[in-house]
């Protein structure tokens, strides 16, 4: 069985030194300030300095424009951007050429035919995220604690690499990847104490979870 598991919306270097040591494969940065993980871009870039070479740092953004990609990656070590709202798969894929970086581009799910976004990304992006379409009136687009009803995902099969997101901790994961078989299991708030703030308790349990899985079904 292979598949890793991204922390999101590291806000501390205890944290990051955490999810690294205890086998995450990949590491995220908030940059979206209505949300309480968001990072400015001298703190972000102090962490993201620590990220060893084998651990992909990701830079949450929503709707970002040129001037703020801009910036960003002058400061700080990116080697994903993930788009997170409401991106086409045009502005994808320039993003993508202008920065070089690799894209993940976050669908909000739902329903059945949410599912059908996906293959317009095909040849703009290098991964997808599946996270929970938020409730009306919701003020963030993502981190919000609400799950996808994993029996809308079966079969499905995407023609690149993805991700699952929304509403998973400690106690789903397994569940979650009996039912899905994503290529990457992606928590934020499900390991926090209050919003923003994780526990390390709660991050170390996830990624001990999925260690255990590995173990259990090792590739042959």
């Amino acid at each position: 069985m292979t598949f890793q598991v991204k922390i999101c919306g590291i806000r501390d270097a205890a944290t990051l030194d955490l999810a690294v040591r205890s086998g995450a494969g990949y590491v995220g940065f908030v940059f979206y300030p209505p949300s309480p993980r968001s990072l400015d871009i001298f703190a972000a870039a102090e962490l993201a300095a620590e990220v060893p070479d084998e651990v992909a740092s990701v830079g949450v953004l929503v709707d970002p424009d040129d001037r703020t990609l801009d910036g960003l990656l002058a400061h700080v070590a990116i080697d994903i951007l993930q788009l997170h709202g409401d991106e086409s798969p045009e502005r994808a894929a320039a993003v993508r050429e202008r920065t070089g970086c690799r894209v993940m581009k976050a669908l909000k799910v739902r329903e059945p035919e949410d599912l059908d976004a996906a293959d317009r990304y095909r040849g703009a992006v290098d991964l997808i995220m599946l996270d929970a379409k938020p409730r009306p009136g919701a003020l963030l687009p993502g981190g919000n604690g609400e799950a996808i009803d994993w029996s809308i995902l079966e079969g499905f099969v995407p023609p690149f690499p993805w991700a699952l997101a929304g509403g998973l901790n400690p106690d789903n994961l397994a569940g979650a990847v009996a039912a899905t078989h994503a290529d990457i299991y992606d928590v934020s708030s499900g390991v926090e104490r209050a919003p923003g703030i994780k526990d390390p308790d709660k991050v170390a349990a996830f990624l001990a979870v999925a260690r255990a899985l590995r173990a259990a079904h090792p590739v042959k």
